[in-house]
């Protein structure tokens, strides 16, 4: 099918996904050219999300891989299943049988693992490798051979192919310098957090039965929350589970008091808490997002 760049628009938008033209076009580039997209960003901005976005849009499964520090091949293309193994050749023994050890290592035997999985899917897999920078850079080299060549060798079974080139979508938190060629072989996209306007329609479309009034109200103040010097900013994804319990307490308009009982949904350190009461408090976010004077 021919992707433009306003099919994946519209498609996009169907799905609930508030995207931007630089957002589109990077996506757009990505799928046309079969190249990764690589997307950097602060937690909870939506990087993850656009992976699932895709899955929807092409109707295809969505295969993913967790990184974490420690992560090896084994871990993330495949594994022989040692208990069936020791136990077919118990079996072996006690029946006599002379052939079991070549089958040992065959299909039978063999647990994929997300990288080998997308490789052998029949249909166009949407392969999300989630959080790229908290591997080493030893896996960083192995995956970046797999993602050039999309084939792998198996010792004992021969090369593995791709029947259809994923769509790769690989995330980092930036919490390490990804190599240069891992970034040459991708489209980069960096999602940041969104503008009010972009948040607030975020907000309409994630937040069933919201108030005009108050989302645009929670949409202010976390922006302003963000202007704060605090260590962990409230992402999207928190955005919305304010918005929400605001909802379920029948909320039309914030006022301190619910700002103050629900302060727990936006930040999640002490220490941003703290800040957050010493430079601004509740009774003056609420002033400040309804263009009154703060008097605190």
């Amino acid at each position: 099918m021919e992707i433009t760049l306003d099919w994946l628009k519209n498609a996009m938008a169907e799905t609930g996904y508030i995207s931007e033209d630089e957002i589109n076009m990077a996506v757009f580039l990505a799928l046309n050219l079969e190249k990764p997209l690589l997307i950097t960003g602060a937690p909870g901005v939506g990087k993850t999300e656009l992976a699932k976005v895709l899955s929807k849009i092409f109707q295809t499964e969505l295969i993913r891989l967790q990184c974490y520090e420690g992560l090896d091949e084994s871990k993330a293309l495949y594994e022989w299943n040692y208990q069936k193994q020791l136990l077919s050749i118990q079996l072996g023994k006690e029946q006599g049988a002379n052939k079991i050890e070549q089958d040992l290592f065959s299909e039978n035997y063999l647990l994929p693992r997300p990288l080998l999985k997308a490789l052998r899917a029949e249909q166009k897999p949407v392969l999300l490798i989630d959080e790229i920078d908290k591997t080493d850079e030893e896996f960083e080299a192995f995956l970046l051979e797999i993602l050039s060549d999309f084939q792998v060798s198996i010792p004992e079974l021969g090369t593995v192919r791709a029947n259809q080139i994923p769509i790769v979508v690989l995330t980092s938190n930036a919490e390490r310098e990804l190599s240069d060629g891992l970034k040459r072989r991708c489209i980069y996209l960096n999602i940041d957090y969104p503008r009010i306007d972009k948040e607030l329609a975020i907000l309409n479309a994630k937040v069933p039965g919201i108030d005009r009034r108050l989302a645009q109200e929670v949409a202010k103040a976390v922006q302003l929350v963000r202007s704060l010097e605090i260590q962990k900013k409230p992402s999207i994804a928190e955005t919305i589970d304010w918005a929400k319990a605001l909802v379920l307490l029948g909320a039309e308009n914030l006022t301190p008091n619910l700002v103050e009982k629900t302060t727990n949904l936006l930040l999640k350190d002490k220490h941003d808490v703290d800040n957050f009461n010493r430079d601004m408090g509740s009774r003056c976010l609420c002033s400040k997002v309804q263009g009154r004077e703060c008097n605190e």
